[in-house]
């Protein structure tokens, strides 16, 4: 009996072990302790997966091939940011040459190499737009109708080109230089005030600071995705046990409290029924009250004849407005040409009538 129970104890325990570990290898699944307790072939099926496939969900192939691409590609960033690093910096070289010297007279030394400089970056792009891709074999039509030779003829002389080649990385570096201490200003502004000999020894602790810094907030951001699957599998524990608790309180509602509910619900109605007959009772009886404080019994008969009267004229009313309704709407059926008889006769009518009060006024004054 106490080998049988030591083996149940240790196979539990690997058990447990065994969904950690699945929980652990798929961090992204949607998948609790008590799902993989419930399914145990899919538990070893998802364990069986850990040995082919990384937390990502790639195969290890696959993952193998995407590092080797990732890290192709992040040469080819390295070379393409170190060309972008140099063409923006002699950009911002010509700016700032722009910015000085309308503030300021500068030497001639300074405007020769500064122009140069431009002239040889706008021709070196221009060639650049103009020289078709080496990746395409199509003739592609000429800009403007112009050639790359022809834009490199506009190259200033080879000897102004050289002095300013040569000249070229001292200027370059004194611009990096102040760029760098700039930098240094912003990421720490009380050494802003501090010596350029201070700054620059500064200088060389700022890429391993930034390096640490950059490895906290991976820290962090690792951290956060943690936390949010942590929060997504509580959460998600949270609302099934409060799911359960709601039914639960339902269950004790419909059970208990409803049946006691039935009762009292029972009688309160009774009581507003048997409240609602009193009251139109008593609006009833002071009614019949008013009416017999308002009115005498000769009162009473004679609107009861007036009333009679008033139906009979109304009645009467209706038979004519019917007889007349059927009048017109026989006459209707005659059409327009009936429209104009009726305008004819309506016409003669207040011609005769006007005659007559003629005729009787001329009489009146005859007899006078």
């Amino acid at each position: 009996m106490s080998v049988g129970l030591e083996t149940t104890n240790i196979e539990f325990g690997k058990r447990d072990n065994l969904h950690q570990q699945v929980l652990a290898a798929f961090p992204l699944c949607d998948v609790t302790e008590e799902d993989l307790t419930q399914n145990p072939q899919f538990s070893k099926l998802l364990a069986t997966l850990t040995q082919h496939v990384d937390k990502s969900g790639l195969t290890v192939p696959l993952k193998s091939e995407l590092d080797k691409a990732e890290q192709k590609l992040q040469s080819q960033k390295r070379l393409w940011l170190r060309s972008e690093s140099l063409h923006r910096g002699l950009q911002e070289m010509i700016q700032d040459f722009c910015v000085r010297k309308r503030r300021a007279t500068l030497p001639p030394d300074q405007t020769m190499f500064y122009g140069t400089m431009e002239t040889c970056l706008r021709v070196t792009q221009c060639v650049r737009l103009l020289d078709p891709s080496s990746a395409t074999t199509q003739d592609q039509p000429a800009v403007l109708g112009l050639t790359p030779q022809q834009v490199i003829q506009l190259l200033p002389p080879e000897k102004t080109v050289q002095r300013m080649k040569q000249a070229l990385p001292r200027e370059l570096e004194k611009h990096l230089k102040r760029k760098c201490l700039s930098l240094v200003s912003y990421y720490q502004p009380e050494w802003e005030n501090e010596s350029e000999g201070l700054k620059t020894s500064k200088l060389s602790h700022l890429p391993p600071l930034l390096d640490k810094e950059k490895k906290r907030a991976e820290l962090l951001k690792t951290t956060c995705r943690e936390n949010t699957v942590l929060l997504q599998r509580q959460t998600q524990l949270y609302l099934s046990e409060l799911v359960k608790s709601i039914q639960l309180l339902q269950t004790l509602i419909l059970d208990h409290r409803l049946k006691v509910q039935t009762d009292l619900d029972r009688k309160k109605l009774d009581y507003f029924e048997g409240k609602c007959e009193l009251v139109l009772k008593k609006i009833k009886t002071e009614m019949v009250e008013i009416q017999l404080d308002t009115y005498t019994a000769d009162t009473i008969s004679a609107h009861r004849k007036i009333r009679e009267m008033l139906e009979c004229e109304l009645k009467a009313c209706y038979a004519e407005k019917q007889a007349v309704q059927s009048k017109l709407s026989s006459f209707e059926i005659l059409g327009k040409a009936f429209e104009a008889l009726a305008d004819e006769y309506v016409r003669l009518r207040q011609e005769i009538d006007m005659k007559n009060w003629a005729l009787k006024k001329l009489t009146q004054y005859t007899e006078n």
